[in-house]
């Protein structure tokens, strides 16, 4: 999403969009038309619940220009998101042999879009759509079945088979699933409930750091004040095997807190371990500012560290 990018904006269709394309022969379409006005809100709905990919030319060439810089940019952002195994070669997936993702790049991105945009989450919930007095209804059959269920996106294609990209809410947690290369639709339906299921009755959400509470007291060198409350500045999440262990954190400090300290400033990291393992880690924060003591306690301060170091 970029920040030019408006629901209401009009967004020309050219041919290469036109449902009419042979490239889009035989596949999913919202069967938009050139000359025909549309919106990024109905291209949006298009592509979600429709599965459009005349849909996806059309948004990718009023973002970019054409649909090849689109690509690019769709590249750009893959490369930014650690997507190591995603490559795209278009902006509708159809087959290409170039055109390539694996089921963690595709779970990242999910989560992306869930976190990112949650404002526009409630799009991949909704069951049909209607635009040039044709209804579609969204393929993906959980979310008729399964109330937890709330998105997200179907696939399909002749090379790739069928596939799915789900998420759910339960008691809390939000878990996504990914499903690749199915035999069929029912097949996959029946694949994303078995992995939904497994993941919420084998495993829970913790928040073992809330942000904000002190984890510990850090000596301060050269400030007002002699110490300062560290800990992390939001919350901490894990989602893990169900467990009666306790996670643990442990704290190191990375080099001497030497005054002035910003609330944020990021002075070591926090492992959680739990059953002698290690479950995860963060950056361990200043809590609270500190500003720097006057020119007699620095230099005093200044020795007392020189002596320190010199001595090991």
């Amino acid at each position: 999403e970029l920040g030019r990018l408006g629901l209401n904006d009009v967004v020309p269709v050219s041919r290469n969009a036109w449902s009419q394309n042979p490239v889009f022969e035989g596949s999913s379409l919202m069967w938009i038309e050139p000359g025909k006005p549309v919106t990024v809100a109905e291209l949006e709905r298009g592509i979600v619940i429709s599965s459009g990919n005349d849909a996806t030319v059309a948004i990718a060439e009023h973002i970019a220009g054409s649909e090849a810089a689109f690509v690019d940019l769709m590249n750009r952002y893959a490369e930014e998101m650690g997507l190591s195994g995603t490559h795209f070669e278009n902006s509708h997936g159809l087959p290409h042999p170039e055109h390539l993702s694996t089921a963690r790049d595709l779970a990242v991105t999910a989560a992306a879009a869930i976190r990112d945009h949650p404002e526009r989450y409630a799009v991949y919930k909704e069951q049909s759509y209607t635009y040039n007095d044709i209804t579609q209804y969204n393929r993906n059959h959980l979310l008729r079945e399964d109330d937890s269920v709330d998105g997200l996106k179907t696939g399909y294609t002749s090379v790739a088979g069928y596939g799915l990209v789900a998420s759910a809410k339960r008691e809390g947690m939000r878990l996504i699933s990914v499903v690749m290369g199915s035999s069929s639709p029912s097949s996959r339906k029946s694949e994303t409930r078995s992995l939904l299921n497994y993941g919420f009755r084998f495993y829970e959400t913790a928040t073992p750091l809330r942000g904000g509470a002190e984890l510990a007291q850090g000596r301060v060198w050269k400030g007002r004040a002699s110490q300062v409350a560290l800990g992390v500045i939001t919350d901490v999440v894990l989602t893990l095997p169900r467990s009666a262990a306790k996670i643990t954190p442990t704290i190191e400090i990375d080099a001497p807190l030497i005054a002035p300290l910003r609330v944020g400033d990021v002075v070591g990291r926090v492992v959680l371990t739990r059953a002698g393992e290690s479950v995860g880690e963060a950056t361990l924060e200043v809590l609270e500012a500190v500003e720097p003591a006057g020119f007699l306690a620095r230099l005093w301060d200044t020795i007392v560290l020189w002596f320190q170091q010199l001595l090991g």
